[in-house]
């Protein structure tokens, strides 16, 4: 049985610290209109930042699980390609991949798809009617595809041999040995580092105001471009992210408690 650490038992001071700032900051926004305008501009970015990281993370996760069972794979071909693809995509930054997808990956989908449909009789398309919104979401979820992939392939390496040499005893098949055994077990393992990787994702949703995509960040630009108000803007924008990240945070941390107060009983 493991005993409590001294982080478990910490008084969460900076969380005070952190609200104490936060009702500050409200208060000082309150009945302001300049603050007023910009949180009326920026509330309609908030939903495009949160559909960005809940799309890409899942599309993220699914790919990163593929990955990681492809690289424990038995075949030298499939560990190959799996390693081949992380440490490319993780050798390349999150902002040029951005770029990449959008102008080169994203106009190579679409004539490689005009011609196919040319030879099956179907309607072409152009370059831009494919939304920069999901080039985004798609260049997300392939830069972190790679990180998660790796948590992925460590957390199943996690479990101990002699579960599956006791599973094998029992003659379950691979697929039930992974359902019932192996990724229950390796999940406690990998939601901590996948908690902090959805959180990154958050911030890094911010990217792509690069494309133009009007999330958060990008609103907040053209919001100070407009209204010279750069200090009240971007005060407003770092709040936003910040109550995101914040709250995920403590979700997360809250979660990993009660998956470690588990293990111990």
């Amino acid at each position: 049985m493991n005993s409590p650490t001294p982080q478990d038992k910490d008084f969460p001071y900076w969380l005070v610290a952190l609200a104490v700032l936060g009702v500050i900051a409200v208060v000082r926004m309150w009945d302001d209109p300049v603050y007023e305008q910009v949180v009326s501009t920026l509330r309609r970015g908030i939903w495009i930042t949160v559909m960005v990281t809940l799309v890409g993370f899942t599309m993220a996760a699914l790919m990163g699980m593929g990955l990681a069972l492809m690289s424990l794979s038995r075949s030298i071909v499939l560990r190959q390609v799996a390693r081949f693809y992380v440490e490319i995509v993780r050798g390349v930054p999150i902002l040029v991949l951005l770029l990449y997808v959008a102008f080169v990956f994203a106009p190579a989908m679409v004539a490689a798809y005009n011609w196919a449909a040319e030879g099956l009789g179907w309607d072409t398309i152009r370059t831009r009617d494919f939304p920069l919104l999901w080039r985004a979401i798609i260049a997300l979820a392939i830069g972190y595809s790679a990180f998660i992939a790796e948590v992925f392939r460590a957390g199943l390496q996690s479990v101990d041999k002699g579960q599956l040499e006791a599973a094998d005893a029992l003659g379950l098949s691979r697929w039930n040995r992974f359902r019932h055994i192996v990724f229950p077990q390796a999940i406690r393992t990998i939601l901590p580092p996948l908690g902090n990787d959805f959180v990154a994702m958050v911030k890094d949703s911010s990217l792509v105001s690069v494309l133009g995509v009007l999330d958060v960040t990008q609103l907040g630009k053209v919001t100070a471009a407009s209204n010279f108000r750069y200090f009240e803007t971007y005060n407003v924008v770092a709040l936003i992210y910040l109550t995101m990240t914040v709250t995920l945070s403590l979700l997360l941390r809250r979660l990993e408690m009660r998956l470690r107060q588990s293990d111990r009983r």
